[in-house]
């Protein structure tokens, strides 16, 4: 007898398990980002900006169950104002971490800065130098990680802008050879966590780079600058094309972690 309900404890074990398994995670996402994250340019960047964009296709996937998110996108600024202890920018980030509902959710920080690091004169600390940004970026990660143990933080890359991008910052062809510096420092960082922290820190989106700079015609917004039109932040259409190079990135990254 007792041997048949040794049986049926396991049974019972394993289907609770694969019942576990099978459930669908629910996700709460902070968008830590500059103006392209926040929307600029969009009539509404509440229901337009690439994070809701992302939102919106994360929740049509038959794999994952609540999704929930914070647009913590900034205009102008760089990764020296997301600091911890720089102002009350950060505080922001967790203050948002820690206003959802579900607590049991999966949290998920998606974070794209370098676009205002990159600028040549104009922002917060431009130009910041590629070895600076990346310990800006690892300050800000380990920062996050240590408040909140269970996160994730995904690095999305940064996107294409014009070389003759100048607004109220000059960026301009030294801006944007600076920003594809930080790219492969973005995916040395991500990769030095798998020994330190692993599961925690991934790539996300690598591919709305390229993506932007052969459609900045029609996805991105002709602005009036300093020297002619330039090409920067995302139009309607070009926010849905970034929101879904985030969404499928993030997507990938919970499944790694089922």
């Amino acid at each position: 007898m007792k041997k048949y309900l040794f049986a049926a404890t396991i049974l019972l074990l394993n289907i609770t398990s694969a019942f576990a398994q099978n459930k669908k995670p629910n996700i709460n996402i902070v968008f830590i980002g500059n103006s392209i994250t926040q929307g600029a340019q969009l009539a509404n960047a509440a229901t337009e900006a690439p994070p809701a964009t992302a939102v919106a296709y994360l929740r049509k996937q038959i794999n994952l169950g609540t999704v929930e998110f914070s647009n913590q996108g900034h205009s102008g600024y760089t990764t020296l104002d997301f600091l911890p202890g720089e102002g009350d920018t950060f505080t922001k980030v967790e203050q948002a971490a820690n206003a959802f509902n579900d607590k049991q959710a999966l949290l998920i920080f998606s974070m794209k800065l370098g676009t205002n690091d990159s600028a040549i004169q104009g922002t917060h600390g431009a130009p910041v130098a590629p070895d600076t940004y990346i310990q800006n970026v690892k300050t800000i990660i380990d920062k996050l990680l240590a408040d909140f143990p269970q996160a994730v933080v995904v690095l999305q890359h940064p996107i294409w802008y014009s070389p003759n991008t100048y607004n109220g910052s000059k960026y301009l062809q030294e801006g944007l050879s600076r920003l594809q510096s930080y790219i492969p420092k973005l995916d040395s960082l991500a990769a030095s966590y798998t020994a330190t922290n692993p599961k925690h820190v991934f790539v996300g989106d690598k591919k709305a780079f390229r993506y932007f700079k052969k459609h900045h015609l029609t996805e991105l917004v002709p602005e009036n600058g300093q020297k002619g039109i330039f090409y920067l932040h995302p139009n309607k259409t070009g926010a849905v094309s970034l929101g879904e190079f985030w969404g499928k990135a993030i997507d990938r990254v919970v499944k790694k972690l089922r």
